[in-house]
């Protein structure tokens, strides 16, 4: 089988390496992949946005099968594309997609279907968010409303941070036309749960929970980033918690989606607080999250392509997704002053003992030497029987990679271990 991979980042590559396993497959294409992947899949140099050329391409090449990973080409209509040009999919179509290319739209449909989640307001003008934010209560979470590659959420810890994000977005048009509505929030507190689900529409599988660390810096300090690192399972994601999830939240989103028109076919992701009065929908996404993936599937024990094939095709009810019941660990290796300035054309030095271990996101190949090209440039995934033992093995492995002015977090899945001698 011929399998093309849509997207060029750590969960494109986490999502290839696990597509190997299946001995059917005889070629993987990503589009428009990485330098760092190129033993495992071909890069073809086409944008993840080029959905003319992605269809073009899957054509020519006879694919069997797509994958669309990145929330943009979901969001733009990539799996209708390839669907109507024959192409069997993995993701959603652009009208379920909506639910995280619009928090305006997720937010209004967990208020009708009573799906619990953050008290809201929508704005459509920066002089009625500015009047609602000079007296609201603070803490806030304000939101652009569209795709912001994961930095369109900004918490606003006193009345000033409020008043700037709300002119950033909206005025400065920092996000562009994703900050035309903004979603101001409730501010919630507990434990953030990251649960990725496989989903065609009837059947809801949820995969192994993780945490995600979010702050550049140790001890969750400094500013947001795309994430630098992640555990699973988490700790706090208990199966009492996982069983209130799926009778309030999982299931009742599918049939929302469902009733509004909008079968969703793919994987769902929820981003969950437990607050003290139950687990609440802090965000949805449309697609795995990165860099939970890279946690998640490599303890995936169920073959990949047989999950995403049952998923597309409507049979998920006839496929047993079954999970490793061990824990992973993740530590995300940036270039230092990431997510702001940083410095790119380094060489990285990966030993081969660690590289199945190693997801690339932002790297290029110049000539033979892989080079880092991007914030967040790979992640570096350890299994094991405990998560003490993971969370040791990364570290170790991440010791056998290098480039110049690598940063990475040194406490991934501390909190993790404080919760588990709770």
């Amino acid at each position: 089988m011929k399998i093309m991979v849509v997207g060029g980042g750590g969960r494109e590559h986490a999502i290839i390496k696990k597509l190997k396993e299946n001995k059917s497959i005889t070629e993987i294409f990503a589009l428009p992949g990485n330098g760092g992947m190129a033993k495992d899949a071909t890069p073809v140099a086409i944008g993840a946005k080029d959905i003319p050329a992605i269809v073009e391409f899957a054509k020519a090449n006879a694919i069997d099968f797509a994958v669309v990973a990145p929330d943009d080409p979901l969001v733009l209509g990539c799996v209708d594309a390839l669907l109507e040009a024959g192409i069997p999919a993995f993701g959603p179509k652009a009208n379920a997609a909506i639910i995280e290319g619009s928090k305006v739209f997720s937010k209004n449909l967990m208020k009708k279907y009573s799906i619990p989640t953050a008290a809201y307001e929508v704005f459509e003008d920066a002089e009625s968010a500015l009047k609602y934010v000079e007296s609201c209560e603070i803490p806030t979470v304000i939101k652009a409303d569209g795709l912001a590659l994961g930095k369109g959420v900004i918490i606003a810890t006193d009345r000033e941070m409020a008043i700037d994000a709300v002119k950033s977005i909206m005025t400065d048009k920092k996000f562009g036309a994703s900050g035309n509505r903004i979603v101001v929030e409730e501010f919630l507190t507990g434990p953030e749960v990251s649960v990725l689900a496989f989903t065609d529409g009837k059947s809801v599988v949820p995969m192994v929970s993780s945490m995600d660390h979010k702050r550049a810096l140790d001890g969750d300090e400094g500013l947001n980033t795309g994430g630098m690192g992640t555990v699973a399972p988490n700790p706090y994601y208990t199966d009492e918690i996982a069983e209130e999830c799926m009778r309030t939240i999982f299931i009742p989103t599918i049939e929302a989606m469902n009733k509004e028109g909008r079968e969703f076919r793919g994987c769902l992701y929820f981003g969950l607080m437990l607050t003290p009065k139950g687990p609440k929908v802090i965000e949805y996404n449309c697609r795995f999250g990165d860099p939970e993936t890279q946690v998640v599937l490599p303890l995936l024990e169920t073959d990949l392509l047989e999950a995403m094939m049952a998923t597309a095709s409507g049979n998920l009810d006839k496929c047993k997704i079954k999970f490793a019941n061990k824990a992973a660990c993740c530590v995300i290796m940036a270039s230092k002053g990431y997510p702001e300035k940083y410095e790119s054309g380094y060489e990285i030095k990966i030993a081969p003992e660690v590289f199945d271990s190693v997801y690339v996101a932002g790297a290029r190949l110049e000539g033979e030497r892989l080079v880092n090209a991007g914030g967040r440039v790979l992640g570096v995934t350890a299994v094991s029987d405990t998560l003490g033992e993971a969370i040791e093995a990364a570290y170790k492995k991440v010791e056998k990679v290098t480039f110049d002015n690598a940063y990475y977090r040194r406490d991934i899945g501390q909190r993790a271990m404080k919760a588990l001698k709770e």
